[in-house]
């Protein structure tokens, strides 16, 4: 049986790949788990010679998995396609860009083992992180876990982690499509570890995540888990009909005591320039929740499956055949 399996999601990751591969074998050295590591790379859709890569290493060592996807449908999915492959009573995650050093898995999957908890999540250290964006993340951890009600989402905590085999059957049992990873496998709960580290820049490469990106990732984070949003526009709503009946009531006073002194164009214009903008606020927040019920009800898959590649047996296609799709 697999005691461990690593899933790593690689896009554009060619100049890692042995490395990261070579840091995990000593690493399940130490371990004692040498024989029975199962390493699941999962290519999505890269546009350099990750895949190329990954097969060299797969035809070496029999205990890596390769997952080619069709195209390039994102990390979430490829974590969820590397989730479901793996065969390990244990099941690590981690990136394939060495932010997340592989020596960490040591302390990681030793707590799992020896304590009664059935996850242990790494914790970044932002101790050397830039004052602003050190900032801009505190108030988004802090901004999201206002809004959400049922889970608690903590700063510096990602996808690196550790799992049971009980906690990666709760996950998996979870059938949405719109998937935050981070915010589901604290929605499993389950008795959690933490171990921290200090930040580790990039081994090679550039990182696919840009400002656009990132902004539409804490987008899907503060929307994933609750209603919120739409509950504070119902508030906003009210508010802004008692202040209109505040301004009308303060306008008849006016009249009455003084006459017309001044036509109001400009208060007119700047009251539907308001009501507008907030009319559109409403409007996108409703149309983020219509847009995601319109995904889910469509029922896509969330990834395809071109090919699986296993060092033992070659190459063979995904479930159900070449091109199959994936499972949900």
């Amino acid at each position: 049986m697999t005691a461990l399996s690593v899933v790593v999601p690689c896009f554009n990751e060619q100049g890692t790949l042995t490395e990261l591969h070579a840091r995990l074998g000593d690493v399940a050295r130490e371990l004692g788990v040498a024989d029975s590591l199962e390493i699941v790379l999962v290519d999505d859709g890269s546009t350099d010679d990750t895949l190329q890569v990954a097969r060299a290493l797969a035809a070496q060592d029999p205990r890596v998995v390769v997952l080619r996807l069709s195209r390039n449908f994102g990390k979430e999915a490829a974590m969820l396609a590397g989730l479901r492959h793996a065969r390990g009573e244990s099941i690590a995650i981690m990136d394939a860009d060495l932010q997340h050093p592989p020596e960490l898995l040591t302390s990681m999957y030793t707590l799992l083992r020896t304590t009664e908890v059935e996850q242990v999540v790494a914790r970044r250290d932002r101790a050397d992180d830039p004052f602003v964006r050190s900032q801009l993340s505190r108030l988004y951890y802090r901004l999201v876990n206002g809004l959400i009600e049922t889970v608690r989402i903590q700063d510096g905590v990602g996808d690196f982690r550790v799992t049971s085999r009980p906690v990666l059957d709760a996950l998996l049992a979870l059938p949405e499509r719109n998937r935050f990873s981070k915010g589901l496998f604290s929605w499993v709960g389950f008795p959690t570890g933490t171990v921290s580290y200090r930040n580790v820049q990039r081994g090679s490469g550039r990182s696919g995540w840009t400002l656009r990106s990132l902004l539409n990732y804490g987008i899907d984070g503060a929307l994933a888990f609750n209603t919120r949003p739409l509950r504070l526009l119902m508030h906003l709503g009210g508010w802004a009909v008692l202040a209109a009946l505040g301004y009308l009531l303060w306008l008849l006073v006016g009249y009455l005591l003084h006459g017309v002194t001044q036509p109001g164009y400009i208060t007119t214009i700047a009251v539907i320039t308001g009501l507008s903008g907030v009319q559109l606020l409403a409007v996108g927040v409703m149309g983020e929740y219509v847009g995601r019920i319109y995904q889910e009800v469509k029922a896509r898959p969330s990834y395809l499956v071109h090919e699986v590649i296993r060092g033992e047996e070659g190459q063979d296609p995904g479930p159900g055949g070449a091109g199959a799709v994936g499972p949900r």
